[in-house]
């Protein structure tokens, strides 16, 4: 099959493409009143909706993989592995498509599901898929790809992800970064739940890495959001938390590059992108979550000041933050999104023993399961001071939009960590199949261990090549906002199947806290919560493709 294997992606693609625009249309005479989607019965017909997101998502991926086979061919850099893991996913995610998607454990999406009659199932019966489907994902291929696996041992195991030089170079200069700065310490940090300590943080900087994409005029490296892909998945193949303190980076800048004053992007983002100044997001409160229409927190002008007042929740490393991008309501008599500002608050960094140092703010810390080395917090305000002129772009009201435009890239860089997890779970797997033995041989050479490897590193290309292609969507000014969110969701996905199955792996020993993957398979759990969850992902696509399928 490796001849014909391009023709027979771009023939699958094109099978595929067909019956998500028959399933757009069964899915939208579901939900469609009076020629507009309504809320109630798209929430009525949630499963369906839910189902025409993953089913778009499957589409674009596979779309992405077969560009990329396309791309590494004529670049003479398409080896074998390379060709036996995009006609692996090809067969696996097109048996999928026809039997059931997985969008959560025990919940399996049909296309009858989605309205999808037998006769509409029928423009998947063509050679191509049929091909793909009989000999793209079987038992011989994958112990030819387990084989090629442990002739190739490390960073080869990736297959070549199809970068340029430049990308490869920062890779690979994160990856040294990673392994002797970040992986030998994670654990004990993840235990003792520590704090990354500050030279990781002053190295980072010296990397570059906060002022990654912030222009070169304001201190920064002007780079795109591919390169922050790179970035956070090394770092998060690292430990989850390192890659993570970028985002608040990445957020804050995205914010008042967007949306701030002169004066605002001068003060702030060479600071920012110094790692002199560490941001952290404020949005989320309590019993909101998502629903940000229903912010409470109040922020009360009062001549050159506002005061603040209320509570927020999920907080991540809020006491050694130096700066708070802090969404409020300016506007009480607003309600929903119109009455939100963003204010660039200022507070004191603190420590353990003195977490918030500031008048009119206090905090407690949220344990959790992974997801450490910044802590979480919740805080409360109680007429906390924050300047006027600290008003992101002068203007109130604004804060809702200027949030939205961040959205994108913080869950590309989502995808990203989430492929670096996935990354990291398969490498331990990996390597704990090689060196445990069992009945005289590593239990690598059982089928049913080398398999659920060979599926990890499957799924880990397929969501790495939706994530670039997000990215390079942003870098060319397209709005991307689709497939940023479907690159999060499938990564997130991605992640926590390859940390599953690679403690499934480690056995017993798997659950034992001394070992790393004990840690990696909690860090990999968040990524389906947070940056919008699951459910709210795939009903945010979802809207964006009825609302298309409708112009």
């Amino acid at each position: 099959m490796l001849n014909e294997l391009i023709p027979l992606t771009m023939q699958a693609v094109d099978a595929v493409d067909r019956l998500l625009d028959k399933a757009k249309r069964a899915v939208s005479e579901r939900v469609t009143d009076a020629d507009k989607v309504s809320a109630a019965a798209l929430e009525a017909n949630q499963y369906a909706a839910h189902g025409l997101a993953w089913l778009a998502t499957y589409t674009e991926a596979l779309r992405q993989l077969s560009s990329y086979a396309i791309r590494q061919s004529q670049a003479g850099r398409f080896g074998e592995l390379e060709h036996l893991l995009v006609q692996a996913a090809f067969g696996e995610y097109l048996w999928q498509i026809y039997g059931g998607i997985p969008m959560a454990q025990g919940e399996i999406v049909r296309p009858q599901d989605m309205g999808l009659t037998q006769e509409d199932q029928r423009v998947l019966m063509t050679p191509a898929v049929q091909t793909l489907t009989e000999h793209g994902n079987t038992a011989p291929v994958r112990a030819r790809i387990a084989e090629l696996m442990a002739s190739h041992a490390g960073a080869a195991t990736y297959g070549d992800a199809g970068l340029d030089e430049t990308l490869d170079a920062m890779r690979n200069e994160m990856r040294r970064f990673a392994d002797e700065k970040i992986a030998p310490h994670a654990h004990e940090w993840h235990l003792a739940n520590d704090y990354i300590p500050m030279d990781i943080i002053t190295h980072m900087s010296e990397l570059g890495v906060f002022g990654l994409t912030i222009p070169e005029e304001y201190g920064g490296l002007g780079l795109g959001k591919e390169s922050m892909c790179v970035v956070s998945e090394e770092l998060s193949r690292g430990y989850i938390g390192v890659g993570s303190l970028g985002t608040r980076s990445e957020i804050a800048a995205e914010l008042i590059l967007g949306g701030g004053t002169d004066a605002q992007k001068n003060y702030w983002l060479p600071k920012i992108a110094s790692g002199e100044i560490l941001p952290t997001a404020v949005f989320t409160e309590p019993n909101t979550g998502s629903d940000l229409a229903s912010l409470r927190t109040r922020a009360q002008r009062d001549g050159d000041l506002y005061k603040v007042t209320g509570n927020k929740t999920w907080i991540t490393h809020a006491a050694r933050a130096d700066l708070m991008t802090l969404l409020v309501r300016t506007n009480s008599q607003e309600k929903g999104y119109k009455g939100l500002s963003m204010l660039l608050a200022e507070k004191p960094r603190g420590d353990d023993d003195n977490p918030f140092p500031a008048s009119g703010m206090t905090g407690s810390e949220i344990e959790v399961l992974g997801y450490r080395g910044m802590k979480e917090y919740e805080l409360g305000f109680d007429n906390f001071e924050v300047k006027a002129e600290s008003l992101l772009g002068g203007e109130e009201g604004q804060g809702f939009k200027q949030l939205m435009q961040t959205f994108e890239s913080a869950r590309i860089q989502t995808a990203a960590r989430a492929v670096g997890v996935a990354q990291s779970a398969f490498e331990l797997g990996l390597q704990y199949a090689h060196e445990r033995q069992q009945f005289g041989k590593e239990i690598y050479a059982f089928p049913r261990v080398s398999s659920k490897l060979v599926m990890m590193a499957v799924e880990i290309m397929v969501a790495r090549q939706l994530t670039y292609f997000a990215a390079r969507e942003k870098d060319q000014g397209r709005r991307c906002d689709l497939e940023a969110g479907m690159a999060k969701l499938l990564a997130a996905r991605i992640a926590w199947s390859a940390a599953d199955n690679a403690l499934q792996i480690h056995g017993g020993n798997g659950f034992a806290l001394e070992y790393p993957i004990s840690r990696v398979l909690c860090d990999a759990r968040i990524l389906n919560i947070f940056e919008g969850a699951a459910e709210i992902q795939a009903q945010v696509i979802a809207r964006r493709l009825l609302d298309t399928s409708r112009n």
